[in-house]
């Protein structure tokens, strides 16, 4: 493979990864992909000295690094608000997400009658997660439902709603619901431990 070959193969690569960067759901993972392949895509435009576009691609890698910063700050604009089982805004969430949920969460139903805790956590007024479950005994809940709405989906809700947990009175979340693969990276990313056929976190 020759030089100029290589070159372009690293042109391709870093389209490649802007336009991935766009299929992201998650605002973090769609900068920080993009912020990627924009750097890599200014050094090819610097190879092949297309000078414009490589300042185009520096400016949005800048851009990106700093909506990056300004979103690991949002956790001080997050709010968490307690819910009924018959709370509109809770069910309005649960009915619009509903094919989404089912994703990550296929045994839920979407039945709460039976559920006495409900945390609803919004971003800005904004919703951006719903926890759902059952106090089985003294600051323990039986977790039905953990959900982030996919532009949230970072991980900083559940890191936001755990920390603020205990002022609530609990200190352990209990996930022993029908497994989906696509929840249990989160739940070990989060810091579950698997014990009893289920995941535990004590907060």
């Amino acid at each position: 493979m020759d030089h100029s070959t290589v070159i372009e193969m690293i042109g391709y690569f870093s389209s490649l990864l802007v336009v991935v960067s766009m299929l992201m759901s998650s605002v973090i993972k769609l900068r920080v992909i993009n912020s990627i392949g924009s750097g890599i895509f200014a050094v090819y435009a610097l190879i092949i000295h297309s000078y414009p576009t490589a300042m185009m691609n520096i400016c949005l890698v800048a851009i990106n690094i700093y909506n990056l910063v300004r979103l690991s700050k949002k956790e001080q604009s997050y709010d968490l608000i307690d819910a009924e089982s018959e709370d509109r805004l809770l069910n309005y969430i649960l009915s619009y997400y509903r094919n989404d949920i089912q994703k990550y969460f296929p045994g839920f139903t979407g039945n709460t009658a039976d559920l006495n805790k409900a945390y609803i956590v919004c971003c800005n007024g904004n919703p951006a997660g719903v926890l759902l479950g059952k106090m089985k005994e003294k600051g323990a809940v039986d977790v039905v439902l953990d959900y982030s709405v996919p532009v949230y989906r970072d991980c900083s809700v559940g890191a936001y709603l755990y920390s603020k947990l205990p002022a609530k009175g609990v200190h352990t979340l209990v996930y022993s619901g029908r497994e989906s693969h696509s929840h249990i990276p989160y739940l070990t990313k989060m810091g579950f431990v698997r014990e009893n056929g289920g995941y535990i976190k004590r907060l």
